[in-house]
């Protein structure tokens, strides 16, 4: 029996998340989103292209959740970006209000799921939707770290004119302007890039990685990334699905680690069947560890305006 993962929100992160997931041959899909008709679309055009792409995957889009019951894996994408006139403070509490409508459905309809949180901002909705599924914190797991590595990884190898197969990188902390790209811990072909790069270039590459998402938003001018964080997202599906005890960084929800309480933070986890199976702990320099705290102290501004 094939595994079943369903995505909420069918926008260019939730389709292009189904996308993956077939070409990849991971499990059968259900689109889920308010709008009629899309996900309904969407799905089938994906169904169609399976002949060609020779995967046996089935795809199905609804605009009800009784088509996700029984999940092993839900990606919530579901959010609306921030308007102009648009406060923070009012994204965070619209983006709330769906994620806890979304919430309560899909919990309802798989209670024994693992839950992939997208939706921005990511480490508040994550925090949200941990809170309101009253799951276990291995059950809850949020996706910012994977796409902010792929990014860095990316201006890495364009740097050094190497293959991305050769480098790996961290970002630590939460998915935004306080992330914590550790260059001491990214690698060339297990150089570290200290080795590799003068501070100046590193600083800069660290800059971009930062600035990833809004750089995307600039070209694009209506709308945001899509690719690379579905992608992203689609990494860590499959490291629970096929139980690969993948270490990848990730939003998970901190009991101590790194002298953090009651938050989800950015650190480097592993995921298999049990979903988040343990959080590594890696030393950081004193640099490091104030501004993994000072990301921290920005998700949990973020949380107490929700109350969560």
């Amino acid at each position: 029996m094939r595994k079943k993962v369903s995505i909420v929100g069918a926008g260019n992160v939730g389709a292009t998340t189904a996308h993956w997931i077939a070409a990849k041959e991971l499990a059968d899909i259900v689109l889920v989103d308010v709008v009629e008709g899309v996900p309904q679309g969407k799905a089938l055009d994906l169904m169609e292209a399976m002949p060609i792409e020779k995967r046996d995957v089935h795809a199905v889009g609804s605009n009800d959740y009784a088509a996700t019951a029984n999940s092993d894996v839900v990606v919530i994408t579901a959010g609306i970006p921030r308007k102009p006139g648009m406060s923070r403070d009012d994204l965070l509490q619209t983006n709330y209000k769906i994620m806890s409508d979304v919430v309560s459905k899909v919990v309802a309809a798989s209670p024994d799921c693992f839950l992939i949180i997208v939706s921005n901002p990511l480490d508040a909705m994550a925090q949200a939707a941990y809170k309101l599924s009253k799951f276990n914190r291995e059950r809850v797991i949020g996706m910012a770290g994977v796409l902010d590595s792929a990014r860095f990884r990316t201006f890495i190898a364009e740097e050094l004119k190497v293959s991305v197969e050769n480098v790996t990188a961290f970002v630590l902390g939460g998915h935004g302007d306080t992330m914590v790209p550790l260059a001491r811990y990214s690698t060339v072909a297990g150089i570290p890039i200290t080795e590799l790069m003068d501070k100046a270039t590193i600083d800069r590459l660290v800059q971009r990685t930062r600035d990833g998402g809004a750089e995307i938003v600039k070209y694009l001018k209506t709308g945001s990334a899509f690719y690379a964080p579905s992608a992203a997202a689609v990494e860590m599906v499959e490291a629970i699905l096929k139980d690969k005890k993948k270490i990848l960084p990730c939003a998970a929800y901190l009991e101590g680690e790194y002298g953090i309480h009651g938050l989800f933070v950015g650190v480097p986890c592993k995921l298999g069947a049990r979903g988040l199976e343990e959080i590594i702990q890696i030393k950081l320099t004193p640099e490091e560890q104030a501004g993994l705290q000072k990301s921290a102290d920005s998700v949990k501004e973020l949380c107490g305006v929700i109350g969560v």
